[in-house]
């Protein structure tokens, strides 16, 4: 991407901001996905550098600042402020749900909402639901109310859906079809959706590939184990299964990886 493009940010309706963005990495038609800690994830296309919910990352990431760090909510498993600190350059975008009103003015960032999009050059990112709902008698995690969210990252047509902590909600079946990667949580089951509540949401969005996030040690193996042939079977997707800080390079309309 050339230095001056304009990133064009177009919340809701009305709402008109522009940006310059420079250039981070050489260009190329591959996409580069890096699984962090945690819900941590890195995308590397389009010689952009975006980060989703960075966390507890190795010092050596400050040679890799961040084009755009998107937040899904403020818990600390997800925002991590000595972390946003080590990834900013001039001219990172910071983007946040709108509720998180202290780190936007900290960060001079962007607040969304569900629904909101944003354009970075080529590349569009859709503000999408995130929550979950809690036993009678309890409070959710996550309220629906918050408006936290999850993120839609659409590069070229290519898109790259991250759930952040977030039950199987009815909101899924917007995106049925329409999804190359799902990125959505293991657990824990209090917190996030858990074991079939994972294979029911890749049932309705239909990725090609699903990539676990957000587990505990051996979570993800264990999963893959009891419910892999499920979520081939009945979700029709491959399973990319990257240990943290693990990389994978998907070049669109191919298998390929590094």
């Amino acid at each position: 991407m050339a230095t001056g493009l304009i990133i064009a940010l177009t919340v809701g309706v009305a709402a008109f901001v522009a940006f310059p963005l420079s250039n981070s990495n050489p260009a190329d038609d591959s996409i580069k996905l890096t699984l962090l800690y945690n819900a941590g994830v890195m995308i590397e296309a389009d010689g952009m550098r975006i980060y989703i919910d960075p966390y507890n990352l190795p010092d050596n990431y400050t040679d890799l600042p961040a084009d755009i760090i998107l937040i899904t909510h403020p818990h600390g498993d997800h925002y991590d402020s000595s972390v946003m600190d080590m990834l900013q350059k001039n001219e990172t975008v910071n983007v946040f749900p709108a509720n998180m009103s202290l780190e936007i003015i900290r960060y001079d960032g962007v607040g969304v909402n569900p629904g909101d999009q944003l354009q970075f050059g080529s590349i569009n990112i859709t503000a999408f639901y995130m929550y979950t709902w809690a036993p009678e008698g309890y409070e959710p995690s996550h309220p629906r109310a918050n408006n936290w969210t999850s993120y839609i990252i659409d590069i070229d047509g290519f898109k790259i859906f991250h759930a952040g902590d977030s039950k199987n909600i009815e909101e899924y079946e917007m995106l049925t079809g329409q999804i190359d990667i799902a990125l959505l949580p293991l657990g824990p089951g209090c917190q996030t959706m858990f074991n079939m509540e994972v294979v029911e949401a890749l049932e309705v969005i239909q990725p090609t590939y699903f990539i676990p996030i957000h587990y505990a040690e051996g979570a993800d193996a264990t999963f893959i184990t009891i419910y892999g042939s499920l979520v081939e079977q009945n979700a029709g997707c491959e399973i990319v299964h990257l240990a943290y800080y693990e990389s994978h390079t998907f070049q669109p309309g191919e298998n390929g990886a590094d």
